[in-house]
């Protein structure tokens, strides 16, 4: 098989980009792939979702329903048979749990990521979402369903929705809001992926696949992989415990997500190289990387925040460009469209600080379990102010 143009086609401009991540694996020879590896890969760009895209061709016919789907979605335990096929398929695999899935792990994860706070935050934010759209192959998919009319604000609220409802302790199983919501992203994406296949504007030759399995796995691995490292870096201590557990929640919401085993992994070394090589595969920015990167630049300015409105929104503005600078330097800020003056103050100034507090309350009897609580309401606090007096809610595709 033939693999898209876009594989590997900056590998240069590439390798400088994600040569920090290379820096953190122990074996950096066994990083690099080699030609079979580096052919699978590229082929995971043509790769979908085959349960989900079953169930969405079935919605796109007369009989489907979303609200059957909805149902569907809340069933815990229950008898599947009277769901329509691709459906009751769907649901039946997801309902079992995976051989390998440890729900003391799942739980554990999800304090980890509660004690990150707003710092977590606004690691995906900046480290994950901002950064990432220097790979100009994966924002097509967002261009081309509207992300700049509907907007970053909307995109952020409704993420950090899902990172909220998944990293409950519990939630993530099925029954839970956070098995749900995930399995409507996941059929949502298998939507956006019928209809974008479809249009004469897509580029299958060059793009490959919509929201295809490679594109996929760089989104799972910067809740994991990039959110860990990024804490380490803005002061959050997290031990290779902790690390391992987050890494196992995310490898149970990759697989709920519908990511190909292969893809999946086990520990953060093998993280490291996945999201390196899955780096090298990426297309480099383009326009559409600056239209989006700048629209998210003023994202907090749209924020609803209770008082200061205008110097909150503007401080976290700040905040946000200095989180990014020390993450994809001057020429990331370039590449990006904005403002490669910035210095990475906020890091330089709180980092120390962070690791300070965290250091100090771990210690103390209960300090780790205050930490937890703190941090889920920094997080709860944020959600409402992202979503002001609307209803937090993941919507479908119209």
């Amino acid at each position: 098989m033939n693999t898209p143009e876009r594989h590997g086609i900056h590998i240069h401009t590439a390798r400088k980009i994600a040569s920090p991540i290379l820096l953190t694996i122990k074996d950096q020879a066994a990083a690099e792939p080699n030609s079979v590896e580096w052919q699978e890969l590229g082929q995971q760009l043509l790769c979908g979702d085959p349960l989900a895209d079953d169930v969405a061709a079935w919605l796109a016919t007369s009989e489907g329903q979303w609200s059957v789907i909805e149902r569907a979605l809340n069933m815990d335990g229950e008898d599947t048979s009277l769901l329509p096929a691709p459906l009751e398929a769907f649901m039946r695999h997801t309902l079992k749990r995976p051989e390998w899935l440890d729900e003391a792990s799942l739980n554990r994860g999800c304090d980890v990521v509660a004690r990150s706070g707003k710092t977590g935050m606004r690691i995906l934010r900046d480290f994950g979402l901002m950064a990432g759209y220097q790979a100009s192959a994966i924002n097509q998919t967002l261009l081309k369903t509207g992300a700049l009319e509907k907007g970053a604000q909307r995109r952020v609220a409704e993420t950090t929705k899902w990172w909220m409802d998944c990293t409950e302790p519990g939630s993530v199983l099925p029954g839970g809001q956070g098995f749900a919501t995930t399995l409507r992203v996941r059929l949502i994406h298998a939507m956006v992926r019928r209809q974008l296949s479809v249009r004469k504007d897509w580029d299958h030759d060059y793009l490959g696949l919509p929201v295809n399995q490679l594109d996929m796995q760089v989104t799972y691995l910067a809740f994991s992989v990039m959110f860990l490292l990024g804490q380490r870096v803005l002061g959050v201590p997290v031990s290779k415990e902790e690390g391992a557990d987050v890494m196992h929640l995310w490898r149970y919401i990759g697989w709920l997500m519908g990511l190909d085993e292969s893809l999946l992994v086990d520990n953060e070394q093998e993280g490291r190289i996945a999201l390196y090589r899955n780096l090298l595969s990426q297309a480099q920015a383009d326009e559409g990387s600056k239209q989006l990167a700048q629209a998210l630049m003023d994202e907090p300015l749209e924020r609803y925040y209770p008082n200061a409105q205008w110097l909150r929104s503007h401080w976290d503005k700040e905040v946000h460009l200095s989180i990014l600078r020390l993450f994809v330097g001057s020429q990331g800020m370039r590449t990006l469209g904005l403002p490669p003056c910035r210095w990475p103050w906020y890091p330089f100034l709180f980092a120390p600080l962070n690791a300070l507090a965290h250091t100090f309350f771990r210690l103390l009897p209960g300090g780790r379990a205050w930490l937890t609580r703190r941090g889920r309401r920094a997080q709860e606090r944020m959600l409402k102010i992202l979503f002001g007096a609307y209803k937090p809610q993941i919507r479908q595709v119209s």
